[in-house]
């Protein structure tokens, strides 16, 4: 910090005389300050952040007002180099432009933080007439939305299919840039190259339209006016014909970038996007996926620490949530992220040991001490509970007691309601466990818990079952042998994709089961909704 008072010799040094002790103990320059986060150089001072956002404001501001005072002096400069009384007719007339300009740069500003009114109501296509219907239209703009979903489920399918219908024109796109970002791998350039060349959907092409009309031009070639029309037409049609072809979706209208952690993935949100959305026409921000990262970075284990690991984990997330809520509003953007699924245990699998108080604690404070605490397993718990049983045995006797219990414990509070747990809540946000009767549904759950949920304006699930041929029948040689026990047994055919809408601002949720859900499939020109068939959901297993 020996340089602050060199760049800024007029800055108020006594006003803040704390920070900047602290701060030359790390050797901070004034650039370090302006380009680093507030909240970095408060991990690295330990000084409060409020108080850093303070003194980087004010030099800030110092900074604007030298630049002001140096434009001031070259004005005056100037019209001193002109000669005579002119020079402050200059200075005035410089003022004036630049309160001018200025007054241009906030009405822009404030046009940019209100969103347009056809980015509300615009939407991005998937390419599919049953699956925009689905999901109210399309994707809408100024919010995030989220497609869930294990591994194979289609997810990068949506995503990259965005990534060039949103270079359409409307109603199907907004006719902009898109910007992928991925986390585990590059940009699927291939399948985007093969669904380019199998969508017919992406191209509009009116040569046939435009051949038509030079064969009705051919008949008035004898007049002078009209060959300069016919040539001016043939000009109109190749300009229109070339602005055509850059309006087609292409895979250089995809900003692609890879973060290989956290820390670089935070960087590219906060300064890069943001840069990158300013000078290009921007529609669509994909983030593939969303918890690859916190999960290298923070570990749930049972260590030391882990409260807090958890902490800071959700403290980033609220964080991430509010970036790329800024971005989407401001910008008028689709952010658009893909995230990641974990099994779900039911109730009857964890441990939960049961306490029960002997109610003849109750008669009197002497046979209270008495009384014997017993810790019983629920009925059909997994070997699991095991662990819970030792713990039991390892409980002191009543006689063994030092202190006898207190006679309000058998007025202790009643457990939390079925209706008020999490496990009950969280089938209704998270997209599985909704249907009583999917018995052969695995419970999934979405990454990032419920604090990413709360981030979030639209959810998207994707469901995947395997489906198996019939057996093949037994024969008398097959009787005779038992190696060819594997031969007979089902074998896995193909894959069944649902699409299911959790939970959305601009279209209604799906209905519990598979039948409410919109069934599609992967094809070479990109996602295809395809027919309910119900005959076929009792062959499907997970």
């Amino acid at each position: 910090m020996t340089d602050l008072l060199s760049i800024l010799p007029s800055f108020p040094v006594g006003t803040f005389s704390d920070l900047l002790a602290k701060v030359e103990k790390k050797d901070l320059s004034t650039a370090d300050l302006l380009a680093q986060h507030p909240v970095d150089i408060a991990k690295q001072t330990r000084l409060p952040v409020l108080d850093l956002r303070r003194f980087i404001a004010a030099i800030q501001a110092s900074l604007a007002d030298d630049v002001a005072v140096e434009e001031l002096d070259l004005g005056a400069r100037r019209g001193r180099d002109g000669g005579g009384g002119g020079g402050g007719d200059d200075i005035e007339e410089e003022e004036e432009e630049e309160e001018e300009e200025r007054q241009k740069a906030k009405k822009m500003e404030s046009q940019s933080m209100k969103t347009s009114p056809a980015w509300t109501t615009s939407r991005i296509s998937t390419l599919d007439d049953r699956l925009d219907a689905a999901l109210g239209g399309g994707i809408p703009h100024g919010c995030i939305t989220e497609f869930a979903g294990e591994s194979g489920a289609g997810k990068t399918q949506f995503l990259l299919s965005l990534c060039l219908a949103v270079q359409l024109e409307p109603p199907r796109g907004t006719g902009r840039q898109a910007v992928y970002i991925s986390t585990e791998g590059g940009l699927a350039t291939q399948r985007l190259t093969q669904m380019l060349d199998a969508n017919k959907s992406l191209f509009h092409d009116d040569d046939d339209d435009d051949d038509d009309d030079d064969d009705d031009d051919d008949e008035h070639d004898d007049d002078e006016d009209e060959k300069k029309k016919k040539k001016q037409k043939q000009k109109q049609k190749q300009k229109q014909k070339e602005t055509k072809k850059k309006k087609k979706p292409w895979l250089d209208n995809i900003h692609a970038t890879v973060t290989q952690d956290l820390e670089s993935q935070e960087h590219i949100l906060e300064y890069q996007v943001p840069v990158l959305l300013a000078r290009h026409p921007v529609g669509l921000v994909v983030l593939d996926s969303v918890a690859s990262n916190y999960r290298a970075e923070f570990h749930r284990s049972a260590a030391v620490g882990r409260g807090a690991d958890m902490a800071a984990r959700g403290a980033d997330l609220v964080r991430l949530g509010a970036l790329l809520r800024l971005l989407a509003r401001r910008h008028g953007v689709a952010v658009v992220v893909a995230n990641q699924v974990a099994d779900r245990f039911h109730e009857s699998v964890l441990p939960t040991p049961v306490v029960v108080v002997d109610p003849s604690s109750s008669s009197s404070s002497s046979s209270s001490s008495s009384s014997s605490v017993v810790v019983r397993q629920p009925q059909g718990s997994s070997p699991l509970a095991s662990r819970t049983a030792v713990a039991a045995a390892a409980l002191p006797s009543s006689s063994s007691l030092s202190m006898p219990l207190p006679p309000s414990a058998d007025a202790r509070p009643a457990a939390t309601p079925v209706a008020l747990r999490l496990h009950h809540q969280q089938r209704w946000f998270t997209g599985w466990g909704d249907d009583p009767h999917a018995l052969l549904d695995p419970a999934k759950t979405p990454s990032l818990g419920l604090v990413w949920s709360t981030q979030i304006a639209c959810r998207v699930v994707l469901l995947k079952r395997s489906v198996y041929a019939p057996p093949r029948p037994r024969t008398l040689h097959d009787a005779d042998s038992d190696d060819d026990a594997e031969d007979t047994a089902p074998a896995q055919t193909t894959w069944r994709r649902w699409m299911k809408v959790v939970f959305a601002p601009h279209a209604p949720a799906s209905g519990q089961g598979l039948d409410a859900c919109t069934e599609f499939e992967v094809t070479n020109r990109g996602l295809k909704a395809v027919e309910a068939d119900t005959t076929h959901l009792a062959a499907t297993a997970s």
